[in-house]
């Protein structure tokens, strides 16, 4: 086992699925018992979690999902295999019906165990439940954990005898939700055919939030139907869970500026409308003691040779850095520390890929999620573009370029895999071809997770975040690369346009479209792709290597991808931003000439990332929202 957690099977709960619910009524007081259920035990498993020079140990409560009671006459081995599935792994594919009840199963098990654990807590040090909201808060970090609302609801009702209205009423007091999103296709929604019979007792409870909010919709909005079914919290044969946190919680915020003002007046605009105390804005952040204090010592001791270490626990102290971008002497100690990290990389490149990369190449360096929004489709589509120019000039000055990306796709997401396959099939035509002469080189690393992205991002000398503007939340990718020196190449979408207000145009390579030009094609339909496919070269002949057999081991792998950028039109507009995020690059190419400058712009960077530590978010989460105070440093 893990040494830190501890197992306290002594405070094990009992989460039930399935069965049905019985009502009876005494005293004028209906009550409602859940009755032949499949009980699933949650048992916690309990984490220290120590902070950076505090004198606070918090406790990280994990749960396990184990084998408790199962419904007569079922499969003993199927109830037990179906449990322990639950904490198995998180966000399993849910493109069939046994993936969504999985999913749903999970949530619920999750929040249960954890509501009841906090009101028990609670209850051992204070004995008045409508008081709860003075002590407690729980926030909702995107829209999985939303079942807390009326779960809440259930134990406040069914277990401590509280009305209707004051139950609400500590609810929505207690709960507060972050959106992570601007796609409206990605905000959660659950079939009720699915969630009533698995979630009787919330399914009721869902039912009856709706009823009464649609009520208060009507009042305020007599006869206006649009407007009330597209904010009820059911409709349509589905559970909207946006809706449900939004109605079920005190505050509403958005990641970054852009984004929250996003939500204000296109996404959420009904809402904003009915409530516009609740919505605010709380811009991420970044743990700066792990993305640069223990992820890039070469870096960290560099700066700490220079100002001292009072940036560890006041990351604003890292503009005293700026003092030093007319010093050659300290900008040469930047550019070795970069190269010690680039080194690295390059060894473990080598290690795992068996691909050999120049460390004096320029890194250019994009990890995220694969989604198409995201447009790593827009990057290996400029790979390509490259390789083109090669074949058609062997002596054009291209600089050497290692492009690396890091990505994992969710497990149904057919056309992200496609992508994955495109970055492969181009890296195998790219990386050893006699016309390239090694500039290029094009590396996929396997299975990204944290600890490999402590070793990509300390190495990187450009930041490739690129989505489609309007589409990115936030992004904190682009806050750790800031931080450890690399430069970005973005769109103005999410935290880059904070990041771009932070270093100036100057230090920052900013193309494409913005986001109120993407909303307006999108609303206005002026926008056809086939046009660029016709009237530039550099396009169609692209688009026609992905279905002639140009690629290695192509086949038809790339139709798909082929007939989204043809067939229907481009959704994120790659095409339309190609000849700018071209152009973009042949920027960042002639700036990276001029090593000092580089260095220079890169410094900023660093000076003006503190900004962007999850410090200064924490504290505006604690202060504007939860109203709770820090336990102070030593």
């Amino acid at each position: 086992g893990y040494v830190w957690e501890v197992r306290k099977p002594d405070l094990m709960m009992q989460i039930p699925f399935w069965g049905r619910i019985e009502s009876s009524e005494k005293d004028g007081v209906t009550s409602f018992r859940h009755v032949d259920a499949e009980i699933v035990a949650a048992v916690p498993y309990d984490l220290p979690v120590v902070g950076y020079g505090t004198t606070t140990v918090n406790t990280l409560r994990l749960w396990n999902a184990e084998p408790y009671a199962y419904k007569a006459g079922r499969d003993m081995m199927k109830y037990k295999r179906d449990t322990e599935a639950i904490t198995e792994f998180l966000y399993p594919d849910d493109t069939q019906d046994e993936g969504k009840v999985l999913r749903l199963k999970q949530q619920y098990f999750l929040v249960s165990a954890s509501i009841r654990t906090i009101l028990e807590s609670y209850l051992s040090r204070h004995g008045d439940l409508t008081n709860l909201h003075e002590h407690v808060a729980i926030h909702i970090n995107d829209t999985h954990p939303v079942l807390a609302i009326p779960e809440m609801m259930r134990v406040l009702i069914d277990e401590y005898d509280m009305d209707w209205d004051s139950a609400w009423g500590v609810t929505m007091k207690t709960f507060a939700y972050t959106n992570h999103t601007t796609l409206s296709e990605a905000l959660e929604r659950w079939p009720v055919r699915i969630f009533q019979p698995l979630l009787p007792r919330i399914y009721m409870i869902v039912d009856e939030i709706n009823e009464r909010f649609c009520r208060d919709l009507w009042d305020a909005y007599p006869g206006e139907w649009g407007r009330i079914e597209g904010m009820a919290i059911i409709a349509h044969g589905e559970v909207k869970m946006a809706h449900l946190a939004i109605a079920g919680s005190h505050s509403v915020n958005g990641v970054a500026k852009i984004h929250t003002d996003i939500l204000k007046e296109r996404e959420m605009n009904l809402f904003y409308q009915y409530f516009p105390g609740k919505f605010n804005s709380k811009t991420n952040g970044i743990t700066h003691r792990r993305w640069l204090l223990n992820s890039n010592p070469p870096l960290a001791s560099l700066i700490q040779s220079a100002i001292g270490d009072a940036w560890i626990k006041d990351p604003s102290r890292l503009s005293e850095l700026e003092s030093y971008t007319a010093d050659s002497a300290f900008l040469g100690d930047l550019h070795k520390a970069k190269q010690l990290n680039k080194k690295r990389l390059a060894d473990r490149i080598l290690q795992t890929n068996g691909i050999v990369v120049d460390p004096d190449s320029i890194f250019d360096i994009q990890i995220k999620r694969l989604h198409a929004y995201k447009r790593q489709l827009l990057n290996i589509l400029h790979i390509l573009h490259l390789f083109n120019r090669c074949q058609e000039n062997p002596d054009a000055d291209i600089p050497s370029r290692t492009f690396i990306f890091g990505a994992k796709a969710s497990p149904g997401y057919y056309y992200a895999k496609k992508i994955i396959k495109l970055i492969h099939s181009v890296a195998d035509l790219v990386n050893d071809h006699p016309a390239v002469k090694g500039r290029i080189k094009v590396v996929f690393l396997e299975n990204y997770r944290v600890s490999l992205a402590e070793e990509i991002i300390p190495a990187a000398d450009v930041s490739q975040q690129i989505s489609t503007a309007s589409k990115e939340a936030s992004g904190t990718g682009n806050m750790k690369f800031m931080m450890n020196g690399a430069l970005t190449l973005g769109t103005l979408d999410g935290a880059n346009i904070e990041i771009q207000e932070q270093v100036g145009d100057e230090n920052i390579f900013i193309f494409g479209l913005r986001a109120e030009e993407v909303m307006k094609q999108q609303q206005d339909g002026s926008y056809y792709s086939m046009e660029y496919y016709h009237h530039d070269e550099r396009i169609k002949k692209m688009l026609d290597q992905l279905i002639d057999g140009s690629l290695p081991d192509a086949g038809d792998h790339f139709e798909t991808i082929y007939d989204s950028l043809l067939a229907e039109n481009d959704e994120f507009f790659v095409l339309r931003d190609f000849d700018s995020y071209a152009k973009a690059h042949e920027r960042v190419a002639s700036a990276y000439r001029d090593q000092e400058s580089w260095l220079r712009m890169s410094l900023i960077n660093i000076a003006r990332s503190g900004y962007f530590s999850s410090d200064r978010t924490i504290a505006e989460y604690a202060r504007e929202i939860w109203r709770i105070g820090g336990v102070g440093v030593r």
